[in-house]
C-alpha cells in the first residue's frame, strides 16, 4: 500500500494568492485626491494672476502721500536753495 501526501496550501498562501487574484478598478484614491488638491491649487494661483492683471487695467494709480512742509524745507536745504522767508 502506497501512501502519497496530499500538500494542502498554507493558510497564508490561500490568502496571498487570493490578493493576487484581486482586480484594481478605477482610479488609485491617492491620485485623485492628489490631482483634486493639485486642481485647486492651480485654480488659486491663476485666479489670483486674472485679478492682479485685471486690477492693474481697471483701478486708477495710487495717489502719493503729500510732502510735509518740514521734509520740503530739508529737502531744498539738501539742495542748497533757502526756503523761501529765511
Amino acid at each position: 500500500m502506497e501512501f502519497r501526501l496530499i500538500k494542502r496550501p498554507k493558510f497564508v498562501d490561500r490568502v496571498k494568492n487570493m490578493a493576487k487574484d484581486v482586480e484594481v478598478d478605477g482610479f488609485n484614491p491617492g491620485l485623485i485626491v492628489l490631482l483634486v488638491i493639485g486642481g485647486l491649487v492651480l485654480t488659486f494661483l491663476i485666479g489670483n494672476y486674472v485679478l492682479y492683471v485685471y486690477a492693474q487695467k481697471t483701478l486708477p494709480p495710487k495717489k502719493k502721500k503729500p510732502i510735509s512742509k518740514k521734509k520740503m524745507k530739508k529737502e531744498r536745504l539738501k539742495q542748497g536753495v533757502s526756503a523761501p522767508g529765511e
